[in-house]
């Protein structure tokens, strides 16, 4: 009798093992000062957390996920067996992917912009992921509890519902959502990157926003830039080469301005 893992267990788990294991290959390329945009010094002296409590704030994250996750795909109740009946063609696959995705995408701007609006929600909720001044790749999903809760695992639960895909299409879904996510928190740009080359929202975007002239910009997240650019929050910006070696991004003037 040979083993096998649900698509249940494979949909709440998968998306959590790439994480560390993607983040650890760039915390293992971090050393590389000719591409990163900021320098090892600078992450260690802007970022106001250490990251012993990176790690536990990202796996308490990765707790509530995996509860509400196996809770969603228990009721959904599509197993692999089932899954595996639907062979839906390339086309309905292609369709729910790009559906998933922007529904995430509006989720997670509009989420993303109130808690910079809304003062209380910045003061006690959404300033815990901007105490990563310099972001690294394992700090992507370090947020307060309830923010990881509505913007990441119930807006995901969002695009899988509202985009009829299985739930083995899912662990596919979410584990490139996980994969795209680490890597716009990298800080690093590495030759042949291929969401720098195919995503105008990628590490040198989602950086600006966390510095504090970009703050009140670029909050579309994690795979278009669509809403920034609709509602007036898009800040361009140049990159630049650092005199100790390295990247900068660097706003255009008139909006550093602003």
């Amino acid at each position: 009798m040979g083993f096998s893992v649900s698509d249940k267990l494979l949909g709440t788990f998968a998306p959590i093992v790439i994480y560390w294991v993607y983040s650890g290959i760039y915390a293992l390329l971090g050393s590389f000062e000719n591409y990163r945009l900021h320098s090892k010094i600078e992450e260690d002296d802007k970022n106001l957390v250490s990251k012993q409590t990176v790690v536990k704030g990202v796996l308490l994250q990765q707790t509530i996920q995996a509860v509400v996750g196996m809770l969603l795909f228990t009721v959904k109740g599509n197993d692999s067996e089932d899954a595996a009946d639907q062979k839906p063609s390339l086309i309905v696959l292609a369709r729910q992917f790009v559906t998933a995705m922007l529904v995430l995408d509006t989720w997670q701007y509009f989420m993303h912009r109130y808690m910079h609006q809304n003062k209380f929600l910045y003061k006690h909720i959404h300033s815990q992921h901007h105490r990563l001044v310099v972001p690294y790749a394992f700090g992507a999903l370090y947020n307060h509890p309830l923010e990881g809760l509505i913007l990441d695992t119930i807006g995901g639960a969002v695009s899988f519902l509202l985009s009829g895909m299985s739930l083995r299409a899912s662990i596919f879904f979410f584990s490139f959502a996980t994969v795209k996510t680490v890597d716009d928190h990298c800080g690093l740009l590495l030759p042949g990157n291929l969401f720098h080359i195919f995503f105008r929202n990628n590490t040198a975007y989602h950086d600006v926003h966390h510095q504090l002239y970009g703050s009140k910009y670029n909050f579309s997240q994690p795979f278009f830039v669509m809403w920034d650019r609709i509602l007036g929050t898009y800040m361009p910006y140049s990159l630049d080469k650092r005199a100790g070696g390295g990247f900068e991004a660097r706003p255009l003037k008139d909006y550093k301005d602003a």
